[in-house]
């Protein structure tokens, strides 16, 4: 395939895409159909990651055998080979197996521990970051009779993965969009979502064991809860949230040397608010092996949803402190005290958040960011 008029085109629908879709989900869709237009492929992975730890969640994907998914994901993390935290790093975000491996498959574990039987002949590697963060992967699948990614194809992807990359991360930032009025305070002490209905509690912490092959052994009461607020798995692991097993195969790639980053992620709830989930080992090796794998599930905390919140705008470093300190009630001149600016500056700079944010007060502000009533 050569490149032209037709990919010429083709991105700037997908640029048209990008700037049009109202969420995560209508993006990558969108970006898929006109991609499969020019670029063949027979099936596909494309998750969203944590922007901090690269793990994955809020997956999609088209996979041949939906069964296979723990095995695929756990490889796909033990796997350094075109892993797109270490694409990141490399100029072009964008990798084809068949490159990274000198034409020789069978030195990526995904490949020859499952691909090689679904006849996979090469696969598309593209990470999404920026200096605020990972913000996805796409891997692209393609069998023998539709050949080898070629260079032109990289590239035209390369292209495709600076278009996106920024849209992305703002339909990261629009998750925390106010979709009404800001409520004023009630002393009825039930707390408020941003657009003024009672805000459910969210349950308590959850803790799930998986074995090594990121079977679920067992689980805490407040599990089954969970499940209806985090995205399920295909069947038939449609009882298992899908972010479990990306994190749990986190840890696992540390485990292994693999990758440094710390095994947790935070995901968006239907309800405005956010949780954070974590994986960690049970214990030290006993009499019967290697301890499970255990996955916590709880409320996520505001100074980590204040980061995220700050990463998916685009908030200077400064931006950041004055957004911090805010959240724990400072004041004006105490802010331009602490960071030794005027407090001209500081609202000039508040200024600017609110463009960004598409607010108009700092308790605006802090409901988006937190997803609370001010």
């Amino acid at each position: 395939m050569r490149a032209g008029g037709s990919w010429n085109r083709s991105l700037e629908r997908i640029r048209l895409v990008s700037n049009s879709s109202p969420d995560h989900h209508a993006l990558r869709a969108g970006v898929l159909s006109e991609l499969g237009r020019v670029v063949p492929f027979i099936a596909f992975v494309w998750p969203l990651t944590d922007p901090v730890t690269g793990t994955g969640i809020s997956p999609m994907a088209r996979i041949p055998y939906p069964e296979d998914l723990p095995l695929l994901i756990r490889l796909k993390y033990l796997t350094a080979l075109g892993r797109w935290t270490t694409l990141a790093g490399r100029g072009p975000q964008v990798r084809t197996l068949l490159s990274e491996t000198d034409g020789n498959p069978s030195q990526s574990l995904v490949w020859d521990g499952l691909m090689k039987r679904y006849e996979v002949s090469d696969v598309l590697y593209a990470g999404f970051a920026d200096k605020y963060g990972y913000w996805g992967w796409l891997d692209l699948w393609r069998t023998a009779d539709q050949g080898a990614f070629t260079a032109e194809e990289v590239q035209f992807l390369a292209s495709v993965v600076r278009a996106v990359t920024p849209a992305l991360r703002r339909s990261v930032a629009r998750q925390f969009a106010v979709p009404g009025p800001v409520p004023s305070p009630v002393s009825s002490g039930i707390a408020l979502s941003v657009d003024g209905r009672p805000r459910p509690d969210l349950p308590q912490q959850a803790v799930l064991t998986l074995d090594e092959g990121m079977a679920v052994v067992g689980g805490t009461a407040s599990v089954d809860e969970w499940l209806g607020l985090l995205q399920a798995g295909p069947r038939p692991f449609h009882t298992v949230p899908a972010e479990v097993l990306n994190v749990a195969a986190q840890l696992l790639a540390v485990e292994a040397g693999v990758d440094h980053h710390p095994a947790w992620s935070r995901v968006h709830l239907a309800s405005g608010q956010w949780a954070i989930l974590r994986a960690s080992r049970m214990g030290p090796a006993g009499s019967e092996g290697t301890p499970p794998l255990a996955v916590t599930i709880q409320a996520c905390p505001p100074e980590a949803t204040l980061d995220i919140f700050a990463r998916s705008f685009g908030l200077t470093p400064r931006q950041r402190e004055l957004l911090e300190l805010a959240s724990g009630g400072v004041d004006t001149a105490a802010m331009a005290t602490a960071l030794g600016i005027s407090a001209y500056t500081v609202q000039d700079q508040f200024k600017q958040i609110f463009d960004a944010c598409g607010v108009h007060s700092r308790a605006s502000l802090l409901a988006m960011a937190l997803g609370t009533a001010p």
